[in-house]
């Protein structure tokens, strides 16, 4: 494809990068992609070649100088690529220069590259290869004495490759995540473009990004993208390899499993929504949770059930005490429970489990209780970007989705969840629950503060919970009528209001419920 400013593009065929690069890599150009030990270098040159022979028959030549072939068809089976195969079809082509490396001396004085640049030059035309990768220049760049010559032996094997007509990845390290961009500091000058990987450690944990530094002559996207390495997926750049345009929106409804609930939000969620509930500890989140999943399975629809906070078997003996046999709807077929705790993997890990479960289970809800949880292993942008994402591949599924939000806190109503005040622009219906102090005691109160599209129930409803579930009662009188402020950050109990004995002032959102334009 040729670009706005009539720069011709190759599509790498990565998970989102080419909406990084607004369309893939500069064709006929080559491209440096440098990081540290662990950043992905090697396997976005494999991908690169791979996706190009499997989706556009490119044929590609790999140039290798560390590892042997042997071990890189080893590497990339999890993939599904069948190198071997292409081999054999005049597909794919080995360069192994790791053997030549292995025993090469070092070497004092002058060196030469031409016979390297020979043998690649020659494997591009025997199988009329459109791409090649280099992995990784700088074992060989070492045995050159001198930063001159390292430019100008670069540049020869650049400059042939670039004659040849094909588009090149050339990979290279870094000593360091910030500091510079290449090992001997001439690379990025030498090459038309500059992409670094970084795999950087935060709060005792990685978190890969991508950055396009330079496209020579042409634009693309700023700044770093997060993105993850699946077994089976490869390099998944998040969240700008799921968001797609959608060409409907769903008008079909579907039941909450609380006809109180469905009731408030305008006869219940429509089948493409993303539903955020958020309440502190013990008001009914993992119980809605529960009977969503319920809902579903009674109306013979497949269900996701993903819990972060209890175990599977906590979680049957919960729903038991609502009356509700867990295991009978797993063994129905349409009921799938992941119970798993955040610790286990990073968020990105999380989603691609979650999104593999969707490809192969194909629900029609998905319920995840609770986003929250997993705040403790990310930041809130990681954890926007998840959200992102997921979002993402769940409209284009047309999947109905709960999620569920605590904040700090069991009764005192802190501030708003972090998570929740991010989310809460990117959901359909925003439900809140509610702790309350009226009279002597503590009662739990609900609010649909939002349903895009729809009618909704505006007041504030009082709820209770037994062994049958949640039971939406009569709207709860004697609470602001103007809800200006935000929710109380000091410690305690808000009191009851001395001059009514009625329930306390500003105890919900900073907006008065149902006041905004969403329905």
């Amino acid at each position: 494809m040729t670009g706005s400013d009539g720069i011709e593009r190759i599509p790498t065929g990565i998970n989102g990068f080419d909406q990084i690069a607004l369309g893939g890599l500069p064709a006929k150009r080559s491209t440096l992609v440098t990081g540290t030990t662990g950043s992905g270098k090697t396997l976005f040159a494999m991908e690169f070649l791979a996706r190009g022979v499997q989706t556009l028959d490119e044929p590609g030549v790999f140039v290798t100088f560390e590892e042997a072939p042997a071990d890189i068809r080893t590497n990339i089976a999890s993939l599904g690529f069948p190198i071997k195969e292409w081999e054999a079809a005049g597909k794919w082509a080995f360069v192994d220069a790791s053997a030549d490396m292995s025993h090469e001396a070092p070497t004092i004085g002058a060196y030469d590259l031409g016979a390297l640049t020979a043998r690649i030059g020659h494997a591009v035309r025997r199988i009329g290869a459109r791409r090649v990768a280099l992995d990784s220049i700088g074992a060989v760049l070492t045995n050159l004495n001198n930063v001159g010559v390292i430019r100008h032996e670069l540049y020869r094997i650049v400059s042939a490759l670039n004659l040849l007509g094909t588009t090149t990845v050339v990979t290279a390290e870094r000593p360091e995540e910030y500091d510079g961009v290449s090992r001997f500091g001439v690379e990025e000058f030498v090459l038309d473009n500059v992409i670094i990987l970084r795999n950087v450690l935060r709060q005792e944990r990685r978190r890969r990004t991508i950055e396009i530094v330079k496209f020579r002559g042409t634009n693309h996207r700023t700044g770093e993208w997060l993105f993850t390495i699946g077994p089976r997926e490869g390099i998944v750049i998040m969240p700008l390899a799921f968001l797609r345009p959608r060409d409907r929106a769903s008008t079909d409804r579907v039941s909450s499993g609380n006809e109180g609930l469905d009731a408030m939000c305008g006869g219940g969620f429509f089948r493409d929504a993303i539903v955020l509930l958020t309440g502190p500890t013990g008001t009914g989140k993992t119980l809605t949770s529960l009977f969503f999943a319920a809902a579903a399975v009674e109306a013979g629809e497949r269900c996701l059930l993903q819990t972060f906070d209890e175990t599977h078997e906590q979680l049957g003996r919960n729903a038991a005490s609502w009356g509700l046999d867990l295991e009978a709807m797993e063994s129905s077929g349409l009921l799938h429970v992941v119970s798993e705790y955040p610790e286990v993997a990073s968020p990105e890990e999380h989603f691609l489990r979650i999104r593999r479960v969707i490809e192969e289970f194909h629900p029609t809800r998905v319920a995840i209780d609770t986003l929250s949880a997993l705040e403790r292993i990310v930041s809130s942008r990681a954890l926007l970007d998840f959200v992102i994402a997921l979002g993402a591949v769940l409209r284009h599924n047309e999947i109905t989705t709960l999620l569920t939000s605590a904040p700090t806190g069991r009764v005192t109503p802190t501030v708003t969840p972090a998570i929740a005040m991010e989310v809460a622009s990117l959901t359909d219906v925003t439900i809140l629950l509610r702790y309350v102090e009226a009279r002597g005691e503590i009662q739990r109160g609900i609010a649909v503060l939002q349903s895009r599209g729809s009618a909704h129930d505006h007041s504030i409803r009082q709820f209770e919970i037994d062994d049958s579930g949640m039971h939406i009662g009569e709207p709860m009188r004697g609470l602001s009528n103007v809800l200006s402020t935000p929710y109380p950050v000091t410690g305690g109990l808000p009191h009851d209001n001395p001059a009514t004995g009625d329930a306390p002032q500003n105890l919900w959102n900073s907006r008065k419920p149902g006041a905004d334009s969403d329905g």
